[in-house]
């Protein structure tokens, strides 16, 4: 099992503004904060922004992604638009991934430092009525 998850960014700021409406989204909320870091989760922290420890700059990892779970398919072209529309690039629509299993219904963006993220759903589900609820969208 996994504890948590952290990436890297140059602008901590500007990553947390990205990252809030994403995280709330899938019922994350932001449980601790410093002017390095940004922890998010449900009851315990799950994902962090971080400002590098070593001092170096933040930069993303060549074939490393992470996903979010989704509840459904409409959270996940939520997830995608949102995340572009705060300034992120698409690397890949919402859709089925039948390369990875029949219901795989996700979709990959990069945030503002570069890392590769992803919202997905293995549920045929179009809506549990939840996103406007946790994102104001």
């Amino acid at each position: 099992m996994i504890h948590h998850v952290s990436v890297g960014s140059n602008d901590l700021p500007r990553a947390k503004a990205f990252y809030q409406p994403l995280m709330a989204l899938i019922g994350f909320r932001l449980l601790k904060e410093t002017d390095k870091a940004a922890h998010y989760g449900a009851s315990d922290i799950v994902f962090s922004i971080e400002t590098p420890v070593d001092g170096n700059p933040a930069t993303a990892g060549n074939g490393v992604h992470i996903a979010f779970q989704a509840p459904d398919r409409e959270t996940v072209r939520c997830f995608h638009a949102t995340a572009l529309a705060a300034g992120g690039t698409d690397e890949g629509p919402p859709g089925i991934r039948e390369n990875y299993n029949a219901n795989y219904y996700g979709a990959f963006v990069r945030d503002l430092d570069g890392n590769k993220i992803e919202a997905v759903t293995f549920t045929a589900r179009e809506s549990f009525g939840l996103q406007s609820r946790n994102s104001g969208v």
